[in-house]
Order: C-alpha cells, then structure tokens, then sequence
C-alpha cells in the first residue's frame, strides 16, 4: 500500500501538471507514466550492468547502447530544463515509441502516443518530483497506478473500474496460474484496462516458478503466448503495454480489440487455458454489433440480415434489441477458454439472481453445461469511490459436458479496507491479519482446503451447496438464497416493569431539575 508521503507526492505531481496546462486526467496520467517508463527502463538497464559485472561483463540485452547513455534517467535529471526538454521530445520519446521495433504490437499502442509536457520548466519540475518517490517497495509502482486511476473518481463511460490490487491478487492466488511443459497456461484479459490481472499472473507465476522459469522453452512460452490483453480504450492499452514490459514480459500479446465484436472473434476461439477479468457492468450492447455466437448463448436468436430501408429505419429510431455487457462478456469467456480452461470473473449481483431470459440461460449455462466451483460475495464498498454496486466473483471451469455438483459459498465481509469512500487501509503495514477486518486470508485458507469445507453448516460464512439445491431455485445464485440465519430468541420485561422504570427515571430526573433549580 501507498505511504502519506507517496500520496502526497503524486498529489502534488498532479497539481503541477493541472496548473501546467494538462487538464485532462487521462492525459495527465499518461504523461506521468511515460516518464515512469524513462525512469524504469533505466532501472532495468542497471540490474543488467550488475549481473554483467558477476559474469562474463557482457550485458544482456541492454536497454540502451553508448550513443544512448544520455537516455538514462540519471543522466537526464541533471540537465538543465531547455537541454532536457529537447533530449525528451526530440530523442527519447521516440526511442520509447519504437524500443521494441517498428513493427511490434507496443510500437502500434505507442504509433499515437503524444508528448504533451508544454514547457521545459514544467518538465524539469515533474521530472523533479518523480525522482523523489521511493520506488524500492515491489508493489510501488501498482499500487501508485491504482491511486492515479483512482483521481479519475468515476467510471469510464463504458462502465469500467479500475479493480483493487488485492482483490486480484487473491482471484490470482485461487485460480493458480501454471508454467512448465505441457501445463503452462495461456492467460487473456479480455477487458484488460491497464493489465492489472496479467501483471499479477506474472508476478505469481515467477514467485511459484523460478526454477521453471530457467528453461529455454518455458522461458519462450512467458514471454511470447503466455499473456494476452484486450480492450478497445487505446490509452489504457499504452499505459497496459508498457506497465507489461517493465514487469519484463518481452512480448506480451495486448491488441486493440471489442472483445463483444461481431468480427474476428474466431481467432481467440478456445484458445486460452486462464481468464482473468472484472468486464465492463454498465449499459448494454445493441444487437446488430453483436457476434451471433454470444447472443446464442443467451438464448437469444442471432440478428439477421436487415434490408437497405430497415437498417435505414433502425437508424432513424436510435434504439433496437439489446444486451447488458456483463451477460455477454461471460458468454464470450466460456467461448475463449479452451476445454479444461478456469476463469475469475467479477460480476455485479445481478449477474446472479436476474431473472430475465438472458440471465436465467447464462446462469444455467455455467451450472449444467461446465463446472460452476464458487461465488464469493464481495461487500458494496470494494469499487468505491466509483460506484457502491455490490459484486461477486465468479470461479468455473469450462468442460462443454457440466461437472457441476456442488458449489462453494463464500460471504466475504471484510477486504481489509473501509468501505466508504476513502478506502483506508484497517491494518497497519506487517500487522497480523484480522479475519474481522481482512477475510481475503480466510478465503483462500478454505478454498484450499476443500474437505473441511464440506461439514460447514448453511449459518456460517461460507458454505457448500448442492447442484439440485440450485436447480430447484431457478439458478439462482445469490448466496442470501441459500444461506440461513439464526435468529436469537430475546425475552423483554412485561409492560407493567418496564413503565415503571420508566417512572423511577423520570422521577430522578425531576428531583435533578429541582437540585438545578435550586442553585439559581
């Protein structure tokens, strides 16, 4: 988690460049992480030197060559604000535009990409206060990210969020991400934002895998096919492409794409093992964009081809069928994932227990056709200051022939932050968890341990409950459905008692006055 003081220095970056003619919040952020980039990159070329000097003194893959000593970010904090500014927008802003070479996905994300810093002065100041964050703490450089997303106070106008760091992290650590030989996963965030869910992937993956990682081709599969993003937003795909590569993934797969499309969908056809993603959950889709695939598995009938007059009517009205974006992004999940592949996905509540045809057929579809595993019901205040839409996440394995027998409950009440608007952490940093204040520990402890889940009664915080259970109630997966409350029997006093104390009450409180009264 972010210090006072970090806060207070991204804080004060943003004023600057607010003040400094950069109005646009998403414009201010993506300048600030080109020149977290310049300063990372430099980083990563220093932990190269080092092991150079431990070894044979070459330096594999070196970030920068001679010519480019003055690229690095130590080099350029010294130099005056006119010197630094030209060597910026005229040298290194397009060496980071097309460090990966002209024909890679990261040079296509940053072929738009725009230097907007108006002034040297303003450059020197920024540049300034961004060597003064202490970038040492791993988790620094996401959890800042999220905090500047987190200034943008709303949602995208598509309904995305920018999810918390260790509400993925625990989706990370239940789905368990593989690499070795013929397990290695193949990972896809169809909505991917700022790629927050494959820099988690990663990160466990080369915590869990470090020997593994050693080998050529396991070492080939994670830089290359292991981790793809999509999203149709291109500032978030810049930010995401180069938050990837400085988490050292050489060749992430991150495209341009609406994942919701009516076109090219065929090539992400089971073709990943692992999704990863919290989709948008606002607004809807109209029909005649629509991949026919996706609105099948909603049970609904694909569009059909429309004559030249009623296109033309359709067009003249504005409005036409249908789809909520949460309902076809699981179709499209269940379509992406090969047989045998997982999924953690966050949906709103009422993914859950709406009871409209959609919802109903997608909610059958998980139970009967794959294998539905949990439903973990996240408290309303997890995306604030966004929105306080309750949610859940959703845990299912794709098998095309069901697998569903039971599935495992969990009412999580706590995530280790309040749950207003400010989202301040409840423990301080390396304090003991507290499962009544954290139940993320709690959550993944039982998800491991299956078989002492199986005696947990319908009264307690997490529960099994049986397929027939299910079906009987419609699909319906919301937890209050299932879950049983104990009500305490509490025995009051007769009326006659408890007026007259009421009466001895009132008859103190009277002869107070009087004392009152009395020293007047």
């Amino acid at each position: 988690m972010l210090t006072g003081k970090i806060r207070n220095q991204v804080d004060e970056i943003w004023e600057a460049f607010w003040t400094g003619g950069i109005a646009n919040p998403i414009s201010v952020i993506e300048q600030f992480t080109y020149l977290l980039f310049i300063r990372s990159l430099d980083e990563i070329h220093t932990r190269r030197e080092r092991q150079a000097q431990l070894g044979d003194g070459k330096i594999e893959n070196p970030v920068f060559n001679r010519r480019q000593g003055k690229f690095r970010w130590s080099k350029l904090k010294n130099f005056d604000p006119d010197e630094m500014f030209n060597l910026v927008k005229d040298e290194i802003f397009p060496f980071i535009k097309n460090m990966q070479g002209e024909d890679t996905t990261f040079a296509r994300h940053m072929k738009d990409a725009i230097f907007m810093i108006p002034t040297p002065s303003l450059l020197d100041r920024v540049v300034n206060m961004i060597d003064g964050i202490d970038m040492s703490a791993r988790d620094t450089k996401g959890d800042l990210y999220e905090y500047m997303l987190s200034k943008l106070q709303t949602s995208g106008t598509n309904g995305q969020f920018r999810t918390p760091r260790h509400i993925i992290r625990m989706m990370v650590q239940m789905t368990a991400p593989k690499l070795g030989g013929n397990h290695s996963d193949i990972i896809c965030d169809p909505a991917s934002g700022t790629c927050g869910f494959l820099m988690a992937a990663e990160e466990y993956v080369r915590e869990q895998y470090k020997d593994a990682l050693m080998k050529k081709a396991n070492a080939r599969h994670f830089h290359n096919q292991m981790f793809s993003a999509f999203d149709f937003d291109q500032h978030m795909l810049r930010i995401g492409a180069m938050n990837l590569m400085l988490h050292g993934v050489e060749h992430p797969t991150v495209e341009y794409r609406d994942s919701l499309s009516d076109h090219g969908e065929e090539n992400i056809k089971d073709r990943y093992t692992l999704v990863l993603a919290n989709p948008p959950f606002k607004g809807s889709v109209a029909y005649d964009e629509l991949s026919p695939d996706l609105l099948t598995a909603l049970g609904k009938s694909p569009k059909k081809a429309q004559t030249k007059s009623q296109k033309s009517d359709n067009d003249k009205k504005k409005k036409g069928p249908s789809e909520k974006t949460e309902l076809l992004f699981l179709a499209l999940i269940l379509r992406m994932l090969q047989p045998g592949g997982r999924a953690a996905v966050i949906v709103p509540d009422g993914v859950l227990f709406g009871s409209t045809k959609s919802h109903k057929k997608i909610r059958e579809t998980l139970v009967e056709n794959h294998k539905l595993q949990a439903v973990i019901s996240m408290p309303s205040g997890v995306f604030k200051p966004y929105a306080g839409v309750s949610t859940a996440v959703l845990l299912f394995t794709k098998t095309g022939d069901g697998g569903t027998d039971q599935v495992w409950f969990y009412d999580m009440q706590a995530d280790g932050f309040s749950l207003d608007d400010k989202r301040t952490p409840l423990l301080k940093e390396g304090e003991k968890p507290q499962h009544d204040l954290d139940n993320i520990p709690d959550i993944l402890k039982r998800w491991n341990s299956p078989k002492g889940e199986a005696r947990r009664k319908r009264t307690e915080q997490s529960f099994f409950v049986p397929k027939a259970d299910i079906v009987n109630e419609g699909y319906d997966l919301s937890i209050n459905r299932y879950k049983e409350v104990v009500y305490e029997e509490v025995e009051y006093d007769p009326p006659k008692v408890i007026l007259q104390r009421i009466r001895e009450l009132q008859k103190a409180m009277d002869e107070r006055i009087a004392e009152l009264e009395g020293m007047l």
